[in-house]
């Protein structure tokens, strides 16, 4: 397999011109493939390096989300043009041989957050070691389980029009509370970005206005859906001349959701893929945002327990049909039961977002709840999850944690 990017894990990202950590039509792009290649990209850990593999969470407590993703690309398509599809088969994902782990943050609710940041404010990280598909932390003792890696993040570069949407749209909902912690989401920042190969005023006019990696949008981005492995296939909007199309934030597992927000395992590595052309796609099939085909090579867990929440908060508040605290509920369920094994709230939390838990909206019109549902993996555990009669016992007897803030 041809690599078509490569990167160093030991220099700063910012020397290294095949990598970009902002969205902005004008990046230029650092190959060129025709439809039916197939080649091999390399990415850096989503931080650039900041995360070492420690007992100590200073580093997650002080990483600076503004230099965040850093991106292999963007890549051209020859002929790919506005309004086709560019079809992208994932053909293998690994790791490197000198970086085989990954990690887990908890990210502190003045620096980040995640979904359950009220409950769970403070910095923590769990470091995760690679057995083949299998992974194993010695923060989180007697859990292994098979890795579904994937892209957390990967999209075509957006047109001039499409950036000024996401920016006016983005900005007026900042507007709304701007000083809300952590914050309603990332505006344009130049300090920190890092444009690839654009170069003097150019390159500071796109700085300004590139749109940071942090969500989902249109175009595909930081989606984190866990089943885009290897053996699964992406349909991608193109919105510029030979489409632009970048990737990184690889993820060894994670659980739908991500909810820790750094929740999957975090790694550098490298994607195989292959990329073809359906001209005039988007208008065709009525595209509006990416589609995917699954992988049918995922590990598949026969025996689940699944908890459920409703659109009832933990305060005792009724919200209409809102799927987000009814996730938010299933998670807090699944939370308090692995406590009563011997888990701390941490541990039990960081299993949620690393490992391939399922999520599902199971209900979302019996007025006035949302139910939502998490299928936790039973198998995944050294011992037996399941309620019975005798009552749970604590199975973990374990001085290990998450690693914490050192003084």
């Amino acid at each position: 397999m041809k690599t078509l990017i490569k990167v160093d894990l030991d220099a700063e990202p910012t020397s290294q011109d095949c990598l970009h950590n902002r969205w902005h039509p004008d990046i230029p792009m650092v190959a060129y493939v025709k439809p039916g290649d197939e080649f091999r990209v390399e990415c850096i850990d989503w931080t650039g390096g900041q995360i070492k593999n420690d007992d100590s969470a200073n580093d997650i407590d002080v990483v600076d989300l503004t230099k965040v993703h850093y991106l292999s690309g963007p890549i051209g398509v020859e002929g790919a043009e506005p309004g086709d599809l560019m079809v992208v088969d994932i053909l293998d994902i690994g790791v490197f041989e000198e970086s085989n782990w990954g990690f887990t943050g908890l990210f502190a609710k003045t620096n980040g957050g995640g979904f359950l940041t009220d409950h769970y404010p403070d910095a923590r990280k769990a470091c995760w070691d690679f057995h083949g598909i299998y992974t194993s932390s010695r923060h989180i003792p007697k859990v292994e389980f098979a890795g579904i890696m994937h892209p957390g993040l990967i999209g075509c570069l957006p047109s001039k029009e499409m950036l000024n949407e996401w920016n006016k749209r983005e900005k007026e909902l900042y507007d709304t509370e701007p000083d809300r912690v952590p914050a309603l989401c990332t505006l344009p920042f130049a300090d920190t970005a890092h444009m690839g190969r654009m170069k003097g005023t150019e390159r500071d006019v796109a700085a300004n206005e590139g749109a940071r990696t942090v969500p989902p949008r249109e175009h595909g981005g930081n989606c984190d859906i866990k089943n885009l492995t290897r053996g699964s296939k992406v349909y991608f909007p193109v919105y510029v001349k030979d489409g632009g199309l970048s990737m990184g934030d690889l993820h060894f597992s994670q659980g739908d959701g991500e909810i820790t927000f750094c929740g999957a395992i975090e790694m550098a590595g490298f994607l195989d893929i292959r990329v073809s052309l359906i001209k005039g796609g988007v208008e065709k099939y009525g595209i509006r945002n990416p589609l995917f085909e699954p992988s049918p090579l995922s590990p598949t867990y026969k025996k689940h327990i699944i908890f459920q929440g409703i659109s009832v908060d933990e305060f005792g508040k009724q919200h209409y049909l809102d799927p987000f605290v009814a996730y938010k509920q299933a998670c807090l369920n699944a939370i308090e039961y692995m406590k009563k094994f011997g888990y701390t709230g941490e541990q039990a939390y960081a299993i949620l977002g690393t490992a391939p838990v399922e999520g599902h909206i199971s209900g979302i019109v019996d007025i006035p709840n949302a139910c939502a549902t998490l299928w936790l993996p039973t198998e995944i555990f050294e011992f037996d999850i399941l309620p019975n009669a005798v009552g749970p016992k604590n199975m973990v007897n374990s001085d290990a944690d998450l690693a914490r803030v050192q003084p």
